[in-house]
């Protein structure tokens, strides 16, 4: 068994902070913040499943059943002239300075682990999660994030996580009420993008986790996410997107690259390349063959590059195949705009070590201990 992508549902711009828990039951391990919940799920895919294998057993499917395909306009943009690929962005990248790592390293001055826990999680830059259904205040939020990055000279990335049926309705469910509320809180996203350099991880899971959705629900989703990527580099040219690929234990290249094809993915219109392996543990070198891989099968221009999620990979991925903060991972490569690597664009920090799957902490809480275990491991 393996875990989908991210067990992170963030709402507003701080980095690793979602929807309200209780307070109560929080131990001094955890961090102290008032907004948070997000829940674990179970990993449904099997490792690297044929192009023929039957559907996963997952959960119950998402809301949205349209019953054929939407018609929304799509967005015109400019031609995009062709190009040589090139590195992802020229700066360094943004970190932005609330989050729960930091919330709990400003609590904690005096405790034992705060030095490790400061220097090798606190100071890396991570990426900024919106994963609430908010519209009226989503574009002020996303302008907070960008022109905080933009006054440094830095690179935020963003993670728009809010297509409805996420998680095919397990624990992570949630986002818009549909597909048109959805192209409509993108386009009040993609306003707050500004004109400086952004990456954006356009909804972790939505492609590789597509099998739950029927073929008509599927051409309807890969045609939102089409749209969404022609909206966000429309809205700034600047900006980088890149389309959910899953990670090098999950759906074979040529399956993967098909749905990225629908999505929109191939076309420099909508999009940078792919990304994988968010919040899991596959190994960089796993991940770079097979995005390589995906990247030769989706075809499109050479310019289309790949983004790694390196936060917890250190150690790859436990051989038990056991997903909720397994035990003997830690820390992978630092966040970078360069990689040396042809192809590969960036590696980042989508999930911010240290925040539990569930397992050694409540679900989507920064957990010293575990983020303790996997700095200094």
């Amino acid at each position: 068994m393996v875990v989908a992508a991210s067990l992170v549902v963030v709402a507003g711009t701080v980095v690793g902070v979602l929807a309200a828990f209780d307070d109560g039951g929080r131990t001094s391990d955890e961090a102290g913040s008032p907004e948070v919940s997000a829940s674990p799920r179970p990993a449904p895919p099997p490792a690297v499943p044929t192009p023929s294998a039957p559907a996963t057993t997952v959960s119950a499917p998402p809301s949205p059943s349209p019953s054929a395909r939407r018609t929304t306009t799509p967005t015109p943009s400019k031609p995009v002239k062709k190009r040589e690929h090139r590195t992802a962005a020229a700066g360094r990248l943004y970190r932005h300075p609330d989050s729960q790592v930091l919330e709990w390293v400003r609590s904690h001055p005096g405790d034992a682990r705060h030095a490790v826990i400061a220097s090798r999680i606190a100071e890396q830059p991570a990426a900024v999660w919106f994963a609430d259904y908010s519209p009226d205040t989503v574009t002020a939020r996303v302008a907070a994030v960008t022109s905080g990055g933009a006054a440094l000279g830095r690179v935020p990335v963003l993670v728009p996580y809010a297509i409805p049926g996420r998680d095919c309705g397990g624990h992570s469910q949630g986002g818009a009420p549909g597909l048109d509320a959805y192209d409509a809180w993108i386009d009040r996203f993609a306003a707050g993008l500004g004109s400086g350099e952004v990456v954006v991880v356009l909804e972790p899971d939505s492609l590789a986790q597509a099998e739950c959705l029927s073929a008509g629900e599927r051409a309807d989703r890969f045609a939102s996410l089409a749209r969404a990527g022609r909206v966000l580099k429309a809205a700034n040219p600047r900006a980088r997107v890149y389309f959910d690929a899953g990670h090098s234990g999950w759906n074979a290249p040529g399956k993967q690259a098909a749905w990225l094809r629908q999505a929109g993915a191939a076309s420099p219109e909508s999009s940078d390349g792919i990304f994988s392996n968010v919040s899991n543990f596959h190994t960089t070198a796993d991940e770079v063959a097979y995005d390589r891989r995906v990247l030769d099968a989706l075809g499109g221009p050479a310019s289309l590059g790949a983004v790694i999620d390196t936060s917890r990979n250190g150690n790859g991925a436990p051989a038990d195949g056991e997903w909720c903060d397994p035990a003997g991972r830690k820390l992978g490569r630092t966040p970078t705009l360069s990689t040396g690597e042809a192809r590969i664009d960036a590696y980042l920090w989508v999930k911010l070590p240290g925040e539990s799957d569930g397992c050694k902490g409540r679900p989507g809480t920064f957990t010293a201990s575990y983020a303790y275990d996997l700095a200094s491991s």
